[in-house]
Formats: structure tokens, sequence, C-alpha cells
């Protein structure tokens, strides 16, 4: 008797990457890609459409980001983040949104296919590198409300805009980004943007 087929769902916004990799699969034993989506905010209508064992999720999608759709379907299916985003901060991230694989576009098919099997027997999956970076890089130092402000101005909203989207005063925002660019050791903005989207941390 066959095993049973891991059923996948395959979300990319570069459709002959997210192409690719479905035919790859398609070639490894018992695993069988379901459904295919280039936004991250189709993934959660097709979790429920097509009820997938585990879902493969690029970060970087138009939409909504790979680890927000993580956390909204996190209790519906196991999840892996296949990305060129190789990020310490956002490995960090991915585990809080109950994330069980993480490795990164230069990896064989074989290997993400390891990954599929093994998140989808209930253990985890991450590239030893990025691991090891996560380790040495640390916690975000932002806070939630800080992050949320830097990411807004790496958006180019003007403080007024940031201010009307979190519902705060303009000179709370401006406490905010003052706040961030401190605990980044940022002369300006732009530069506490960079190295808080190097770190992954917005």
């Amino acid at each position: 008797m066959s095993a049973a087929l891991t059923r996948v769902l395959l979300a990319d916004d570069e459709h002959l990457v997210r192409g690719a990799i479905a035919a790859l699969l398609d070639l490894e034993e018992g695993i069988e890609v379901v459904a295919q989506v280039g936004r991250g905010d189709e993934v959660l209508a097709a979790v429920a459409e097509h009820r997938p064992d585990v879902a493969v999720l690029d970060i970087e999608m138009p939409g909504m980001d790979g680890l927000t759709a993580a956390e909204r379907i996190s209790s519906q299916c196991k999840i892996v983040i296949l990305t060129s985003l190789g990020r310490p901060g956002y490995l960090r991230r991915a585990m809080a949104a109950g994330v069980s694989g993480f490795l990164g576009k230069d990896a064989s098919a074989e290997e993400l296919a390891m990954a599929i099997r093994k998140v989808q027997a209930g253990g985890r999956y991450l590239d030893a590198e990025l691991a090891a970076a996560a380790m040495a890089a640390g916690d975000s130092p932002l806070t939630e409300r800080e992050r949320d402000a830097l990411r807004l101005a790496a958006d180019g909203a003007a403080v007024a805009r940031i201010a009307a989207e979190l519902h705060l005063t303009e000179g709370t925002v401006r406490n905010y980004l003052s706040s961030a660019m401190t605990k980044l050791n940022a002369q300006n903005r732009l530069e506490a943007i960079r190295t808080a989207q190097r770190m992954g941390w917005l």
C-alpha cells in the first residue's frame, strides 16, 4: 500500500520560479502540488479551498507578506518558508508565526522535498547557516509601534500619514522614529530603515 500523498500549496509572486518549483516537486515521490498562488492575500482562500498539508511560502509578495500569511494559516497546515531573503530577523519572525521550515531559494529540489516531508511528519527543517546567524543577531530591539512607524516610513509615508494610519499624534510618531534611530545606532531615518531591513526586523 502506497503512502498518502503530501498535498502542497505554493505561494510565490515570481511565476517562472513558482512553476519551476511545482514541476520539480511533482517529480518527487509522495508529493503533489495542489494549488499555486502569486499573491500573499490569495493564500488564505487557497488553503481553505484546497486544504494542503504543507504551504510553501515566499516572504515578499504583493497583497500580504508571507510571514503575515503564515500567522493566519498556521493552525490549518504546516508551513515552509522558501525565500531569497535569508535575513536573521525573518527566521525569528517565521518561528514566532508558527513556521516549521525555513530555507533559501538556492536549496535543491531534493532539500525542499526533504523539508516538506519533515515538517509534515511534525519536525522542523531550518537552514543551518540562517539558524546560526539568527542566534548571533539576537532579537529585534524595536517595539511593535517603532517597527510599524519605520515600515510605513520605508514605504515613503510622511509623518502625517503614518500618524493617521497608526491613529497616533504626529509628535508620537516622531518619538517612535527617533527612538528607532537611537536603538539602531542610525544617524537618520533612512539609515535606520536600511539597518532594520538588512536584519529582517521590518
